[in-house]
């Protein structure tokens, strides 16, 4: 198994518009997450002590953080959906090839300018439906 370098896999969300999209990877990355999870559904009854699972309803997120760069058309469109609710088309990139995409809602978005640090940018995005290969 090959280690994966973490400045290697990046985000990339949709500057165009939603049918036309023009793939932008946001810059000055720091850290990008990709979290997925499952809710358990408790079938349990009275019949045993042990718990028994379904699966449940699958979700999907996203949580980047970046150096803040106002100007840049990936905040532009971050901060656009962000405003206006409406779906983001992004996509998951490793070394070099975009893998995955996604429609997402950004569910936050944050800007912090520290005292003679970096000013950063943390957003996060949940997901849609479900990761689809590119």
């Amino acid at each position: 198994m090959s280690e994966i370098n973490g400045a290697d896999v990046l985000l990339r969300v949709n500057t165009g518009t939603y049918d036309t999209p023009a793939w932008t990877t946001v810059g000055s990355q720091t850290n990008v997450t990709f979290d997925q999870t499952t809710d358990p559904v408790d079938i349990s009854s009275k019949n045993s002590r042990s718990r028994k699972l379904l699966g449940g309803r699958y979700s999907a997120s996203v949580t980047l953080d970046a150096l803040f760069v106002p100007s840049a058309a990936d905040f532009a469109a971050l901060q656009a959906c962000m405003r206006d609710g409406s779906l983001m088309k992004i996509r998951r990139r490793y070394s070099g090839t975009d893998t995955e995409q996604a429609d997402g809602i950004v569910a936050s978005l944050s800007e912090a300018y520290p005292d003679q640090e970096g000013a950063t940018v943390s957003c996060t995005l949940e997901i849609s439906g479900d990761w689809a290969a590119v």
